[in-house]
């Protein structure tokens, strides 16, 4: 006889952290026995601050052993070969997202594509939200942990600087677990990244003057992850045709902060980037990945109020482009930034027009 099994929804609101686990856990197991998947709603909470979570699966913390790695997601429909890849490397552990709006989306999807213990989405609003211990004690417990999409703008705002932000160094760097995120949750992951503190940017405005007050640009203050040195990371590529705007962003870096080799991944959407723990990557989905850096000198007129122009004799930024499918995609290193069996070319911007060498 085939039984029907049953979601049943519990929505718990807790007032007494110092019980949460316990009675949590407790309703977990009775139900997990009768081989029913379980979602609860419950807080996070310090006095009167609390901030929304919510669980699918057991509530009891496991010990896993995870892999180290990044999931590089450029938005629209998440790729499912991504996400489980991301998924399989936590051991069957614990999986935790993080967003400052909307609410369980991740949960169930998550839940069906691997084996894990548990998905729990945290909604981080605000920084007082972000300065709660229990918020952070969540993320460290964590065997993966996936940024969603929403607005760079209010991650930045709301979690640098805080718990959090200590919570995401300390998976990456300490714990060494897989990360991922999509969109805005991509946005923040390379060592440099475009906040968009006053609002997104277009590639024309961008190249029009690099030093437009929406071309807000951080670097080396937020979240360190080694592979994405001196990086910067866009989304929704080619369909917003980022391109330009992006290339801003690295003229920028260079004569801002003086680096002399500066990178961009800039990920299309329905497609991701894998990287794992000795920073091979492939590339899943639909659409395609690029990969871009200087060859040699930054550009030649980077200054506020005037076009951008960087050619270095056409041959200002090399890019390599890889089209990704389901089973992953690409032969790249991204420790030394060596690429082989992809397509290459040059990106160079003469007075803020925007052109492509194919050598």
């Amino acid at each position: 006889m085939k039984h029907i099994l049953t979601l049943i929804f519990f929505a718990i609101a807790i007032i007494n952290s110092s019980c949460t686990k316990s009675n949590i856990a407790k309703k977990n197991k009775l139900n997990k026995e009768n081989n029913l998947i379980v979602d609860i709603e419950g807080a996070a909470s310090k006095g009167t601050i609390t901030a929304t979570t919510y669980l699918t699966g057991d509530a009891a913390d496991v010990n896993s052993t995870s892999s180290a790695g990044f999931v590089l997601m450029g938005g629209g429909t998440d790729v499912d070969a991504a996400i489980k890849w991301m998924l399989e490397r936590s051991g069957g552990g614990d999986v935790v997202v993080i967003r400052s709006t909307g609410t369980n989306g991740y949960n169930k999807y998550m839940y069906s594509l691997a084996k894990i213990n548990s998905v729990e989405t945290i909604v981080i609003d605000s920084r007082e939200k972000a300065n709660l211990f229990l918020v952070s004690d969540k993320i460290k417990k964590a065997e993966a942990l996936f940024i969603a999409g929403g607005d760079q703008w209010d991650y930045v705002n709301y979690w640098k600087d805080t718990p959090v932000e200590d919570a995401i160094n300390y998976l990456i760097n300490t714990k060494k677990v897989t990360i991922g995120g999509t969109s805005a949750g991509l946005a923040i992951l390379g060592s440099h990244y475009f906040s968009a503190q006053n609002g997104t940017v277009t590639s024309d405005q961008a190249l029009t003057n690099p030093y437009n007050t929406l071309v807000q640009i951080g670097g080396n203050n937020f979240i360190t992850a080694p592979f994405l040195l001196n990086t910067i990371t866009d989304s929704h590529y080619s369909q917003r045709t980022r391109q330009g705007r992006h290339i801003a962003f690295m003229a920028r870096m260079m004569k801002d902060n003086m680096i002399t080799d500066v990178k961009g991944i800039g990920i299309d959407e329905q497609t991701a980037v894998c990287i794992d723990e000795n920073g091979i990557g492939k590339v899943f989905g639909i659409n395609d990945a690029y990969f871009l850096k200087n060859e040699s000198l930054g550009p030649e007129t980077c200054i506020l109020g005037t076009p951008l122009t960087w050619s270095q004799n056409n041959l200002a930024i090399k890019a390599y482009k890889i089209k990704g499918n389901s089973t992953g995609s690409g032969n790249f290193d991204v420790k030394n930034w060596s690429f082989s069996g992809v397509s290459s070319f040059h990106y160079y911007v003469t007075n803020s027009i925007l052109n492509i060498n194919p050598n």
